[in-house]
């Protein structure tokens, strides 16, 4: 018996696609920005398969703005830890 629904995985490619346009509408140094994002949402296709949200972009997304949170933070401990070297 087949799957009644399409992976998420299927369903990312036909979403990016769909985004080809918006990518060809950047400037060529933009281009590799956009590409480095749609690339987050194939990092996490697990995780956002494993979540089933209803609306297919919302995983798409959260990958997006998780990885930047990550990052963030990232970024925020190495300035605490120089403004912290920076004291001593």
């Amino acid at each position: 018996m087949g799957r009644s629904i399409p992976s998420y995985r299927i369903m990312l490619e036909e979403e990016l696609k769909r985004w080809e346009r918006f990518r060809d509408a950047l400037r060529i140094d933009e281009r590799a920005v956009f590409e480095d994002l749609i690339d987050e949402c194939g990092r996490h296709a697990s995780a956002a398969s494993a979540a089933c949200f209803p609306v297919k972009t919302e995983g798409m997304l959260l990958s997006i703005l998780f990885t930047h949170h990550e990052v963030l933070k990232e970024l925020k401990g190495k300035i605490v830890e120089v403004n912290r070297l920076a004291r001593s």
